[in-house]
């Protein structure tokens, strides 16, 4: 059996609401995402799609918004995650609508792959322990995130997250769309680079340029697109 490795997990898209988020998804890929979950310790609900083709199996795509019935159980000193308390995103989604904003990358150890960012001076926060009930049992995992909320590299370096047990696509359907290659750009790409060779992701394309991601997918009812993250 292979050595588990880094991998792509998933593709963020942020909305301002959870509806309005499920609308871009059917405008934009053709396609209603699937049933996600609430987030009690940041507050926050989400809409699940399965990638299917391209190098990142069982990657999905998550919509995500804050759940304006919820209270997050996290310390009031602490942000919740992906930058969805930073007024300059909340703003951008309410003028532009949801948009692509991050990633978060699967790895098979996220405390070593943290200590190899920290070795090269990267704090990409310590691990939270997260769980949400779905119909098919408990979804646990581990993932990396800062006190403020912080993406980093414009939300080009990914957010960490190490699963326990069953990964959540296996009980997802097909969606007809594919994630075929993931791009980033960054004014900082020499240190982006040395970011993800540390992590084991030595195979994403990064270039020097403004801040910012493109997932080219294929998807049944517009073909093949790119999603861009504003600048």
């Amino acid at each position: 059996m292979a050595e588990p490795r880094a991998q792509i997990d998933h593709l963020v898209v942020a909305a301002r609401t959870l509806d309005e988020g499920v609308a871009w998804c059917e405008a934009t890929l053709g396609v209603t995402p699937g049933p996600g979950g609430e987030h009690p310790l940041f507050g926050t609900h989400n809409r699940l799609l399965r990638l299917d083709g391209g190098e990142a199996p069982d990657a999905y795509l998550e919509v995500i918004a804050i759940d304006p019935r919820a209270t997050p159980t996290r310390a009031a000193h602490q942000r919740r995650w992906f930058d969805l308390d930073d007024p300059a995103l909340q703003q951008r989604l309410q003028r532009q609508g949801p948009q692509l904003v991050h990633w978060v990358a699967r790895v098979p150890d996220i405390d070593a792959s943290l200590a190899a960012l920290r070795a090269i001076g990267i704090q990409r926060g310590p691990v939270v322990s997260a769980s949400r009930q779905t119909p098919q049992g408990l979804l646990q995992w581990r993932i990396s995130v800062r006190d403020d909320g912080q993406r980093l590299f414009n939300g080009a370096l990914p957010t960490l997250i190490q699963w326990s047990g069953a990964h959540p696509t296996r009980h997802m359907p097909a969606s007809g769309v594919a994630l075929r290659r993931l791009h980033l750009r960054h004014a900082g790409a020499a240190g982006l680079r040395a970011a993800l060779q540390a992590v084991g992701l030595p195979g994403i394309t990064v270039n020097d340029g403004p801040a910012g991601l493109a997932a080219e997918l294929d998807t049944p009812a517009h073909g093949r697109l790119s999603l861009l993250s504003p600048p």
